[in-house]
């Protein structure tokens, strides 16, 4: 896992991934985090997400995603289904983010990939754990933590 500091939507929108997972709860809401802020960036993915069946527990390491082009480049956001709701001391699902980290590979192989501390943050999952996860299901992909920093 490679890690840099800065603004994960801003170096996606600059062109540095071809790909960017974020981390979302079952109900379809992207009203935190930077779920919220990519939902206003890229509207195209929050209206995947709202075309996903509302609280289903089914979608649990599964993930909806939309292509955007920005500045003339593609761009896919993954709607990473690693929670299923949002209420709660802890509701990153490890066996989510493992299965949609998994499927991610499986799917964006050779792929620039940038997330950021995907359940980690508002869902409350213990960072080692999770980065320990990505890296085994990402292993040998170009894939970058990006730490916010404004």
């Amino acid at each position: 896992m490679k890690i840099v500091s800065g603004d994960l939507v801003k170096l996606a929108l600059e062109g540095r991934f071809q790909v960017v997972i974020h981390g979302c709860n079952c109900f379809c809401t992207m009203g935190a985090g930077i779920a919220k802020t990519i939902s206003n960036v890229f509207p195209e993915a929050h209206a995947a997400d709202l075309a996903t069946e509302k609280g289903s527990r089914a979608k649990l390491g599964s993930y909806s995603l939309a292509t955007v082009e920005r500045g003339g480049r593609a761009l896919t956001i993954v709607n990473g289904y690693t929670q299923y709701q949002w209420r709660g001391p802890r509701n990153a699902d490890y066996d989510a983010v493992r299965a949609v980290m998994r499927r991610v590979k499986q799917e964006f192989s050779g792929c620039s990939i940038g997330y950021p501390r995907i359940g980690a943050g508002l869902a409350g999952g213990d960072w080692s754990i999770i980065a320990l996860i990505i890296d085994e299901e990402l292993a040998g992909e170009d894939h970058t933590l990006v730490e916010y920093a404004p």
